[in-house]
């Protein structure tokens, strides 16, 4: 009888603080898009079904997850639309640390050339524009 009693109660705490934590938790969604050329298609698609381990550490060390980059045609062009959520206290500065990371940017000189950013991000020397959210539901 008391083994159950202190069960439950232990059950009790493991379960609020379960619930604590992803309550205080900040999560906050990325939504971009950029444009792929179509004779990198292949090699797009070939580099990230065989994502590096050491990039995708550092985007988890970086407080990035959920992170999915999705493709699409639309008039005979490509476009890759990406989303992630962020769950540290300093974006900018996680985003300088994954930058600033060697592999990181060997993974960017193969994945860059794909890409095809729309005209007011590559006027900025920028890849992925920034999407507006206009709505989410949990």
């Amino acid at each position: 009888m008391k083994v159950s009693i202190i069960i439950i109660l232990l059950s009790g705490l493991l379960f609020s603080g379960c619930q604590t934590k992803i309550k205080n938790q900040r999560v906050k969604r990325f939504g971009s898009i950029t444009g792929l050329k179509a004779d990198k298609l292949e090699r797009y698609k070939e580099l990230h079904a065989n994502a590096w381990p050491e990039v995708l550490k550092k985007i988890k060390d970086c407080h990035i997850q959920n992170y999915s980059i999705y493709l699409q045609k639309i008039k005979n062009e490509y476009y890759l639309f990406s989303y992630f959520e962020y769950t540290g206290e300093d974006f900018d500065g996680d985003m300088k640390k994954m930058a600033a990371d060697s592999k990181t940017q060997q993974w960017w000189k193969e994945t860059d050339p794909c890409q095809q950013p729309l005209p007011e991000t590559a006027a900025k020397k920028e890849i992925w524009t920034t999407m507006e959210e206009v709505f989410h539901t949990n």
